[in-house]
């Protein structure tokens, strides 16, 4: 996979799959610019990865979002890969989910990949080339107690996903998803023992999966390795749920 010298932006940088993201882009050579909201941590991967450029932004401003595209395009000279990681969950039942907490989960994890890829594909058909990984997750296939919210955002990427590549397949644009199960990060990290300890008895693969395990399915997804492949979506999850 050579990745060298291509112009990636990622975001969602700061969290657990997000470092690993930069962390794997960096080793490829690749140009990076990582965004996300947590200003200390955006510095600490520049301090950790000199190479990459960081930005702090809030994908919750949709109307600034073609501006931050056309802002980043520049500072990379151009744009080969996006990487839409970022998200967000507030879980709830569902008789006791706000419509403001709906909505906050929807406005981020769906709306804002949409108009992401939105503002990357104008710039991808100029180039004639480009990829777009979109993050998922498993409970887009499966559901979750207490995440319709989530749930339904996940869905929607890949069902928005496959559309996207059907449109812009013949512009020589890929977009594809990786579907994460559970995986070690901070998120993770917040579930009780006693839980955590039953979830992991429904993964075949007997444990949590890793930052790395997402990160190097995404490289193969955004490389010329993947050139035929298009709309799909790889799950790594260690067997939990198979497609």
């Amino acid at each position: 996979m050579n990745l060298k010298n291509k112009k990636v932006i990622i975001t969602g940088a700061t969290g657990g799959i997000g470092n690993s993201l930069v962390k794997k882009f960096s080793g490829a050579e690749s140009k990076i610019l990582a965004t996300g909201t947590n200003e200390e941590k955006l510095n600490q991967l520049k301090t950790d990865f000199k190479d990459i450029q960081i930005e702090k932004f809030n994908l919750a401003e949709h109307s600034k979002i073609e501006s931050f595209v056309d802002s980043a395009s520049d500072k990379l000279g151009g744009i080969d890969i996006l990487i839409n990681n970022a998200g967000i969950n507030l879980d709830s039942l569902t008789i006791r989910l706000t419509e403001e907490n709906w909505k906050k989960v929807l406005d981020i994890n769906l709306t804002s990949t949409f108009l992401m890829c939105k503002s990357a594909i104008k710039k991808m058909i100029k180039n004639k080339s480009g990829k777009i990984v979109n993050i998922t997750s498993i409970v887009g296939h499966t559901g979750n107690f207490g995440q319709t919210n989530y749930s339904a955002s996940k869905a929607g990427i890949v069902a928005f996903s496959k559309s996207l590549a059907l449109e812009y397949a013949k512009k020589n644009i890929n977009i594809n998803c990786v579907s994460p199960g559970f995986i070690k990060t901070e998120m993770t990290d917040k579930i009780p023992e006693e839980y955590k300890i039953k979830l992991i008895s429904r993964i075949p693969a007997g444990d949590l999966g890793t930052g790395d395990d997402v990160s190097n399915c995404v490289a193969f997804l955004a490389s010329d390795m993947a050139n035929y492949i298009n709309g799909e979506t790889i799950h790594v999850n260690g067997g939990m749920y198979m497609a």
